[in-house]
């Protein structure tokens, strides 16, 4: 008779684990490319507003909603080396908008960048949560803080290496997608010669809660996190052009402010473990989304000295919770 294989590594593997959180940070800094661009796709092709939005929406569209069903997919058959095959999307994306001459071709690189990021995600979590050897909460979080740091990383890259060089200099990061691709494929092998890369026989397993209250709380993560991601969407999308228009900043300037929220962003990831760990999870996760309404409605009537303090103090404020921490029933 056939076992199905549900042991856990006796320790951490540390190696794999910092290798999926360091492409967890090129995943997402690559990710992070495309609204840092916004201004230069907005005078190189005479965009309006609502052609910025569609852009963001297209992005977010394949990137997020795609997300679920590659997870209940690969739940049921695993795919070590979908890893790379979704990196191989990223790259196809960076270097259609680095060729991009029209708008329709700027869609189809973002659309082609989210799926990169929706076939990246619930394979790696997965390697991050086999390499933790049972430590769990501190697998999570150096995945999750690879991400946010990674997000910070876009538009400082964009400022530096982007603005100089015009719009082709994204193809210089398909050098990056490659080195992905390359550690992916190892750790995709890591996968599957461990014997983790198998459907997993099914259990039955006793539910801790009832099930309209399992449903209630997830309703409710599901109404917070997408008010957190419109919120963090919008700030990526715009939060240049406001400063360019309201202070008369530079779009290299305005790169460097939205940097600074974002790296508020990864700051808030690091202590939040820690936070929720000593004051409960359900405080955390309602203190992150609640915790930024002050300063964004603040944030219309700040000044830049110093630079954007509403901005990073929202950044701070909301932080991103490991998915363990947001289906764990102990709050």
């Amino acid at each position: 008779m056939s076992q199905a294989v549900t042991a856990r590594p006796a320790t951490t593997a540390f190696p794999v684990l910092g290798a999926i959180s360091f492409c967890h940070l090129l995943n997402d800094m690559m990710q992070s490319l495309l609204p840092a661009i916004y201004p230069m796709l907005k005078g190189g092709f005479d965009l309006n507003f609502a052609q910025i939005g569609l852009l963001t929406l297209t992005y977010q569209t394949t990137a997020s909603l795609f997300q679920p069903l590659v997870g209940h997919f690969t739940d049921r058959r695993p795919m070590p080396f979908s890893l790379p095959f979704g990196m191989s999307f990223t790259l196809c994306g960076l270097l259609s908008l680095a060729a991009a001459s029209n708008y329709a071709a700027l869609l189809g690189g973002a659309a082609l960048l989210g799926v990169g990021s929706s076939i990246f995600h619930p394979e790696s979590s997965r390697i991050a949560r086999l390499a933790s050897g049972g430590r769990h909460g501190l697998a999570q979080s150096l995945f999750q803080v690879g991400g946010t740091f990674g997000q910070a990383l876009g538009p400082l890259l964009a400022a530096f290496v982007i603005l100089p060089r015009g719009q082709g200099a994204l193809a210089w990061f398909a050098l990056v997608a490659l080195g992905g691709i390359g550690i992916l494929s190892l750790l995709g092998q890591w996968y599957r010669t461990r014997g983790r890369a198998r459907t997993p026989a099914r259990a039955a397993v006793a539910a801790p809660f009832p099930r309209g209250r399992v449903i209630r709380a997830v309703a409710v993560l599901l109404a917070l996190m997408f008010s957190k991601f419109f919120y963090l969407a919008s700030i990526n999308s715009y939060y240049i052009f406001y400063l360019s228009d309201h202070f008369g900043l530079s779009t290299r300037q305005g790169q460097l402010c939205l940097f600074v929220f974002l790296a508020a962003a990864a700051a808030g990831t690091v202590i939040g473990g820690p936070i929720g760990d000593r004051f409960g999870r359900r405080r955390v996760i309602w203190g992150s989304i609640l915790g930024v309404l002050p300063f964004t409605l603040a944030l219309p009537y700040a000044n830049l000295q110093p630079p954007s303090p509403s901005a990073w103090r929202s950044g701070w404020c909301c932080p991103r919770p490991s998915p363990r921490s947001w289906s764990t029933g102990r709050s």
